[in-house]
């Protein structure tokens, strides 16, 4: 190796070993996006004033319900109205286990959506059967079904995001500083479909408990062995 092929070689590996524009050197602390970025900050401030206007009008709002609404109303088209949301609920479930087929990253906002719907059932079939003759089939349901179901579903989202977090962070700490800053610029204009995305992580498995994990693992480490 010549002279000016070493200096070029040593200048190379300098160059890669510099930091990119947006990391923090040795010992620095890594800059808040949120402070050096005025559009980010900006939609942060309106993001604050947004949430904050909906608990003040929300706060005002429970109080005049609590102050007008009468104790008992007899509801229009009650039937429809429970028809309707368990078709919905059915829907939620349908369009969750088909992503849980396909892997795809959409299922963490669908299993996020399919809980709420869960507790929001729970909610008002107790609240509405109390003092009736079907409220402790209400709350038998509600405790044995809906409940369970929605925390699984919580769990299980917490789960697949923090794996999706976890993965996304060590793909990009592999990658040498060149490279992230080259993938950061292609794909800074385009933005991917949750839809068509796979899970990243462990996939399904990351959904699980780490024991029933670990066992999901074992045979298909023996396949591929």
């Amino acid at each position: 190796m010549t002279k000016a092929e070493r200096a070029e070689l040593i200048a190379l590996l300098a160059s890669l070993e510099m930091p990119a524009p947006d990391e923090p050197g040795p010992g620095q602390r890594p800059t808040d996006p949120y402070l050096s970025n005025p559009a980010l900050r900006r939609n942060r401030r309106l993001a604050l004033v947004i949430s904050a206007g909906c608990c003040v009008a929300l706060a005002v709002w429970i109080v005049v319900l609590a102050a007008t609404l009468p104790r008992h109303f007899n509801a229009h088209y009650w039937r429809a109205l429970w028809v309707n949301f368990d078709m919905l609920l059915f829907a939620a479930f349908a369009v969750t286990a088909w992503a849980t087929w396909r892997k795809r990253q959409i299922l963490i906002l669908l299993l996020m959506l399919t809980g709420t719907m869960l507790l929001c059932d729970a909610w008002f079939d107790v609240g509405t059967s109390l003092g009736s003759s079907s409220m402790w089939l209400s709350i038998a349901s509600a405790l044995l079904a809906e409940l369970p179901l929605a925390f699984l579903a919580f769990a299980g989202a917490r789960r697949l995001l923090k794996a999706t977090v976890e993965a996304g962070l060590e793909a990009t700490w592999r990658q040498p500083t060149r490279d992230r800053m080259a993938a950061d610029g292609a794909n800074r204009g385009c933005s991917p479909s949750l839809r068509r995305t796979p899970l990243s992580g462990a996939g399904l498995r990351g959904a699980l408990p780490p024991s029933l994990a670990d066992e999901a693992a074992g045979p298909s480490r023996q396949t591929a062995s």
